[in-house]
C-alpha cells in the first residue's frame, strides 16, 4: 500500500482509538536504532509468484489439522500454532504478543521476524527487539531510516498487506474470524475484550480494501 493511501487509514484509526503519533513515532526510532538496512530481495524471493498461508488467531484456526503447502506467514501468536503442528514459520509478523520463547525459537530455525512499532509496545520492543536475527522493522507512521510499511494496523492485516505487495500468486487466509472472539492463540488480556472487537472491525475492513484493489487472488479458508 502506498503511503498516500495508508496514512489517512492510519489518522482515523488514531482517532478512534486515542493513539498519539508521537509515542508511534518513539517507539519507530526505537527499532529503527538497532535495525539493519531491509534485504527485500530475500522477503520478494519467498512471496513472488508462490502460494502464500496467513494464519489469524482466530477460533477456526483450531480446526486445521493439517499445515498446508506453501509460504507461511504467523500472525504473532500463531507462530506457537504451526510450531505444535511442527512447522517453522517462513515469517513472523508481530508486535510481541506471542510466546516470546516461540518467536525466539522460531527466529532461531530461519523464519524472519517482520516486528511492528506502535506507541504501547516500547518496552517490549527494546527489551526483546535485537535479540532476532533474522529482523525486518515495521512503522505505521510514515517510513524513515531502515524501517518499513507496508500498511495494516493488526498483525492479522499487516501480514496481508505484506504478502501482497510481493505479488504471490495466491494469498489463503485460516483463522480470520473478523466476528468472532479471538481464539486461544491471539494470547488477548481477558479485559481486552471490547477493544479487541474494535480492533478486529478495523482488520477486516484493512482487508476487504486489500481484496478489492489487488490483482492478486485472495481467499479465506
Amino acid at each position: 500500500m502506498k503511503q498516500g493511501v495508508w496514512l489517512p487509514f492510519y489518522e482515523a484509526i488514531s482517532a478512534e482509538f486515542g493513539y498519539l503519533r508521537e509515542r508511534d513515532l518513539e517507539c519507530a526510532g526505537l527499532l529503527n536504532s538497532f535495525l539493519e538496512p531491509p534485504d527485500l530481495g530475500r522477503l520478494e524471493s519467498l512471496i513472488l509468484g508462490q502460494t502464500v498461508n496467513v494464519f489469524g488467531a482466530g477460533p477456526s484456526l483450531e480446526k486445521l489439522k493439517s499445515i498446508p503447502d506453501g509460504v507461511n506467514i504467523a500472525c504473532d501468536g500463531t507462530s506457537s500454532f504451526l510450531l505444535e503442528k511442527g512447522v517453522v514459520p517462513d515469517i513472523i509478523v508481530t508486535d510481541l504478543d506471542g510466546r516470546v520463547d516461540d518467536l525466539r525459537g522460531a527466529d532461531e530455525k530461519g523464519a524472519l521476524i517482520v516486528l511492528h512499532a506502535h506507541g504501547d509496545n516500547r518496552d517490549r520492543v527494546a527489551r526483546l527487539g535485537p535479540q532476532f536475527n533474522n529482523l525486518y522493522g515495521t512503522t505505521q507512521t510514515e517510513v524513515f531510516g531502515n524501517l518499513l510499511n507496508f500498511g495494516g494496523f493488526t498483525d492479522g492485516d499487516r501480514a496481508v498487506f505484506l504478502a501482497e505487495h510481493f505479488k504471490p500468486s495466491l494469498i489463503r487466509l485460516y483463522g480470520m474470524d473478523f466476528n468472532s472472539l479471538p481464539g486461544r492463540y491471539s494470547f488477548t488480556e481477558p479485559d481486552a475484550g471490547e477493544v479487541k472487537k474494535k480492533k478486529l472491525k478495523w482488520a477486516k475492513k484493512l482487508v476487504e480494501y486489500v481484496i478489492e484493489n489487488s490483482d492478486v487472488e485472495i481467499v479465506f479458508v
